[in-house]
């Protein structure tokens, strides 16, 4: 419990971080040129985001590498991941549908054989790559990334199949795990959050039995440019 609790605090004070650097500055009495005014408001946030990062970054691998408990460990790996998705998106670095399920394939590789489940990727050799904007990479990210921590916390699976489906308009996932199943989502927040994401992306998330035994998780969205909106 101590070490859950310490990872709390660190994400509290990474909250209050966060908002602290979004909150409007004070006008200053001397006039300044808005583009000064800007670059001076980017340099700053940037110098907290790279300070969080570090420092909270830090703690965070060292809860991930000390941790007795693999479920506690993934846990403090999927806020690290969290934290590392808010400094790329401050970036604003571009990326294609492809870059991001590479990203997306990588994390899950490492989260799930940390805890002894095996990764069955599949995606064709050759599927559409749109660019993809800042706030549908973060979306996709969180929603499959809370569907990996539900199958590593409460499923037993020993195997995540991931189909990949996708063309210019569209991305289908498919995550079957062969765990005690599920069926019907939960109503936990963690589902909740995902269905709203997906909203977000013009699309929609199912739960269902996967064949045998186990949950299958089916995620459905746009791959059209979506209004921005906050994540």
């Amino acid at each position: 419990m101590t070490a859950l609790a310490a990872l709390f605090a660190f994400v509290a004070g990474f909250a209050f971080a966060w908002g602290w650097a979004r909150r409007p500055r004070a006008t200053a009495v001397i006039a300044v040129p808005q583009i000064d005014t800007a670059q001076a408001l980017a340099e700053e946030r940037e110098r907290i985001y790279a300070d969080l990062h570090d420092d909270l970054g830090a703690k965070l691998l060292q809860l991930i590498h000390t941790a007795s408990d693999p479920r506690q460990a993934d846990l403090a790996r999927a806020v690290l991941q969290d934290l590392r998705d808010v400094v790329t998106r401050s970036r604003g670095e571009p990326g294609t549908l492809g870059d991001v399920l590479a990203d997306i394939r990588s994390e899950a590789t490492q989260r799930l054989a940390a805890v002894k489940i095996t990764l069955d990727w599949q995606e064709e050799d050759e599927i559409a790559d749109p660019p993809l904007s800042q706030h549908q990479s973060l979306h996709l990210f969180r929603i499959v990334r809370e569907a990996i921590s539900n199958t590593i916390r409460h499923a037993g699976a020993t195997r995540l199949r991931v189909r990949v489906d996708a063309t210019n308009d569209r991305l289908t996932l498919e995550l079957s795990d062969d765990g005690i199943g599920r069926g019907s989502a939960g109503r936990g927040r963690g589902t909740h959050n995902m269905r709203e994401r997906a909203k977000e992306l013009d699309g929609n998330v199912t739960w269902r039995d996967a064949t045998g035994h186990g949950t299958k998780v089916i995620l459905s969205v746009a791959l059209n440019e979506t209004p921005e909106r906050a994540a």
